[in-house]
């Protein structure tokens, strides 16, 4: 990184002069350049592909207009303000269209002199670093089943009523050879499922064959699907598709709606005729393949915007499992958190107990738009700041992170429920081994658009912070300083409260002298 570190930009004014633009655009990492205002200048085609969106759309705005991020939680803003470089941080955010992003993120400033005329941010996609990276090599030791799976339905978690009539549904598909179609947001498990199925079916002895269509070029997921003969192309060699690799099992088109319309038209026709031909060939090759695919949003929602064929949403959606958000599996939480605790305590060779009953709360009322995978990395995260201590506190989290942010005062107080660590005694609290249901009273969702009055103008997350800030100082003020009459009437802890008062810069002393009687 030393070039970065050491740049010294002499305009940001005039980009088209800079010639290591067109370098940059060709990168593999995602690369944003803003001014000292945090206006985006620059944003190339690996940025806008782990954004999801076009670079015309986000070129000359605010990162926080395109960003759900204040100045404060902004990675990009922290630098200008700060003057310095924030290096390899683990950096979850979500852009104003919804998408979710999991990275690992460094920005530096652009120095001319001593002055900063800008930052430079560039951002690796985690999920795709992730699946890069040779099974070997990753810190994760969970044993091949020898069929190129890892899961199955006895390791997915969950005791709540509507989650298990959808393991049902899966487990029932599995014993049929129709299609199945996942439906489920960023996050949900969708492959953790379609391994699970596999493993359910009487393909389980064959191979299981995954690709994420989104993470592969156009011009290779053809080449890819459906192999390639020799001089199809320069360099080209004979080479088997996946569909032949997966004959007699399984295969699994992760993100399916990032997949060229053209290119569905291609797999039409083999799930068709069960026959494929490699790219550059006439021969065709008889295949049978289970097929199972997922989809992040309504399949009929992409028909109506031109984005999935409706002919191949007849084709591969005969069955459709549809995933719940982890917003809405709020009995499992206390499970999923013991998972999560369980598995880094063994990797970081940390000894975390639970989780706190400030924290809980928190996840109580969070939306979880990355859900259960957001929900790993949130843990991942505070177990590493934990060191020795035995319970995970909101001190342990990053500062800025969503789920601190995003607290809803009416919500009504959390249970008493804390989430043990597996094999570690409760000491009175409630026992994991019963139903999840009895042991945990989930908070109502919060609303994401909350109706505002007045009208908000400007930034939509400075006006709510303004808001939690008005809320915060009149429940200061009627309790005369006193934080834990203050916390009672917000509805949220103690602890809670201390960390809002400091975000805000409020202090309880300037309200001890005018309680109201």
């Amino acid at each position: 990184m030393s070039f970065v570190e050491n740049f010294d930009s002499s305009s940001l004014l005039d980009m088209e002069q800079i010639d290591f633009l067109s370098v940059l655009n060709r990168l593999d990492d995602g690369v944003i350049i803003a001014d000292i205002n945090g206006v985006i200048l620059f944003y190339n085609a690996a940025q806008s592909k782990i954004d999801g969106l076009p670079a015309k759309d986000v070129i000359g705005r605010k990162v926080t207009e395109i960003y759900r991020l204040n100045n404060r939680t902004s990675m990009i803003m922290q630098a200008i303000e700060r003057h310095a470089a924030i290096k390899n941080r683990a950096f979850f955010y979500q852009t104003c269209s919804g998408k979710v992003a999991n990275t690992i993120t460094s920005v530096y400033p652009l120095l001319k002199g001593k002055t900063i005329n800008g930052v430079i941010c560039l951002v690796k996609d985690y999920e795709l670093l992730y699946r890069s990276t040779p099974m070997a090599a990753l810190t994760e030791s969970r044993p091949d089943l020898g069929n190129g799976t890892r899961y199955t339905f006895a390791d997915l978690i969950g005791k709540g009523s509507d989650f298990q009539r959808v393991v049902g549904t899966a487990r029932k598909a599995a014993s049929s050879p129709s299609p199945i179609m996942i439906q489920g947001e960023t996050g949900t498990g969708k492959e953790l499922f379609a391994q699970s199925i596999h493993n359910h079916s009487q393909r389980r002895k064959q191979k299981y064959v995954g690709v994420n269509c989104a993470a592969i070029p156009r011009d290779l997921l053809e080449g890819l699907l459906f192999g390639t003969a020799r001089g199809a192309f320069t360099g080209a060699m004979d080479k088997l598709g996946l569909f032949e690799i997966a004959h007699g099992g399984t295969l699994f088109l992760d993100e399916l709606l990032a997949m060229p319309v053209d290119l569905q038209a291609k797999l039409l026709r083999v799930l068709q005729e069960k026959c494929v031909r490699r790219v550059g060939s006439a021969m065709e090759t008889p295949v049978d393949v289970k097929i199972i695919s997922s989809v992040s949003r309504d399949p009929r929602t992409a028909i109506r915007e031109g984005v999935l064929r409706m002919d191949l949403f007849y084709r591969l959606g005969v069955v459709m499992v549809k995933l719940p958000p982890l917003r809405d599996r709020q009995n499992s939480m206390g499970e999923l958190v013991s998972h999560f605790i369980e598995k880094y305590n063994n990797r970081l060779g940390t000894h975390v107990r639970r989780i706190s009953r400030e924290v809980l709360e928190l996840f109580s009322a969070y939306q979880w738009p990355g859900n259960i995978r957001e929900l790993e990395h949130l843990i991942e995260g505070a177990m590493n700041m934990a060191g020795r201590e035995e319970i995970i506190g909101i001190e342990h989290f990053t500062p800025g992170l969503d789920c601190l942010e995003q607290v809803d005062f009416t919500s009504p107080e959390p249970s008493d429920f804390i989430a043990p660590g597996p094999g570690v005694p409760s000491f009175g609290e409630p026992d994991l081994t019963l139903d999840s249901d009895q042991i945990f009273d989930p908070a109502p969702p919060l609303d994401p658009d909350p109706p505002l009055d007045p009208a908000p103008t400007g930034n939509l997350s400075q006006t709510q912070a303004d808001r939690e800030k008005s809320a915060i100082k009149t429940a200061l003020s009627t309790a005369g300083g006193n934080v834990t009459l203050a916390s009672k009437k917000l509805g949220i802890s103690r602890q809670l409260l201390h960390y809002k008062i400091k975000k805000h810069g409020l202090c309880r002393l300037d309200f001890i002298s005018r309680p109201i009687r």
